[in-house]
């Protein structure tokens, strides 16, 4: 295979396995390319990308970004929080206004799931969801799964583990349907009031102690407390206080060393360090979380590439 057999990135359950290899091929040679003393190629010259983040984003939209200039891209970044949204302007006529600039490719981070989906449908012009409410967060299950891959060799038959705010995350949903194409068994952990319901439908098994859920599996996928998205349940108690959640489902060094096992950490961030992790743990000889951030890079590239090349200018 290759090319993508999708003309945009919305989410990992519109992805083939075969999708999926050949991006981490791809990235594989772009981590190259952005080891060397020149990180840049001119793959992606005379190709401009608008980056539209209608949500607040520190790691995304700077991984993005990167990635666009290590390919040669024309790089227009949109702040949702100074543009004509916030004058009453819709979604499709603010990005049709960006479009007629002549603006090729659009990486987006919209705060209602589905916005990625129906923008697509609504407009010429190829698009990247870059997070999408607590929807998908389709690069971040890549480039999860890429390190899990770099790491362990292989992810088919690894038993993964997320564990924390499963309830509120995007990135959970993206990493389920990325590991289960590639062949891993997932677990989720986290309180019953974080989990959400019927989620054993999907096909992942659910566990409330982390003891047990640290014993069965070989890489640990931690999430943070989502309390900005928890919008209007705010009021809703989902664990009696941080501390308590900490005592509950924290993972710290001892109860690594009491499985006996080396496990794979890893966390998309930003860290809460001592509420979900401790730092024993995420700066560990078994954590790849630095890892996560660098291949986040080359996995984007690779998208972006890969993408691009079905505009109609190669």
């Amino acid at each position: 295979m290759s090319k993508l057999s999708v003309d945009h990135l919305l989410g990992i359950k519109y992805l083939l396995k075969e999708d999926i290899d050949l991006i981490f091929d791809t990235a594989q040679n772009f981590k190259e390319v952005i080891n060397r003393p020149i990180r840049k190629v001119p793959s992606l010259r005379d190709i401009t990308v608008a980056n539209l983040f209608f949500e607040n984003s520190t790691r995304t939209k700077l991984s993005f970004e990167l990635a666009e200039k290590r390919l040669s891209a024309d790089v227009v970044n949109f702040s949702a929080a100074s543009s004509s949204v916030k004058k009453g302007e819709t979604l499709i006529d603010t990005v049709n206004n960006i479009l007629s600039m002549k603006v090729d490719m659009v990486v987006m981070r919209h705060p209602n799931p589905g916005a990625p989906v129906f923008l697509s449908r609504h407009v010429n012009t190829t698009i990247i969801n870059a997070g999408d409410g607590t929807h998908e967060h389709p690069t971040q299950a890549l480039l999860d799964a890429y390190s899990m891959q770099e790491k362990l060799g292989d992810i088919k038959g690894a038993k993964v583990c997320i564990v924390g705010d499963i309830k509120h995350s995007r990135v959970a949903l993206s990493n389920i349907f990325c590991l289960q194409k590639l062949g891993a068994e997932v677990m989720v952990c986290g309180p019953t009031t974080l989990i959400p319901k019927h989620i054993e439908s999907l096909g992942v098994k659910v566990s409330h102690n982390i003891k047990e859920a640290l014993g069965w599996c070989d890489v640990a996928n931690v999430l943070r407390i989502q309390l900005e998205r928890q919008g209007d349940e705010k009021d809703v108690s989902f664990f009696p206080s941080l501390r308590e959640y900490t005592q509950q489902f924290g993972i710290n060094g001892e109860m690594i060393a009491n499985t006996g096992r080396k496990i794979v950490i890893m966390h998309p961030g930003p860290i809460n360090r001592g509420v979900e992790i401790t730092s024993d743990v995420a700066d560990s000889a078994e954590s790849v979380i630095l890892d996560q951030v660098e291949n986040g890079v080359a996995v984007r590239m690779a998208v972006l590439y890969l993408l691009a090349s079905g505009i109609g200018r190669n």
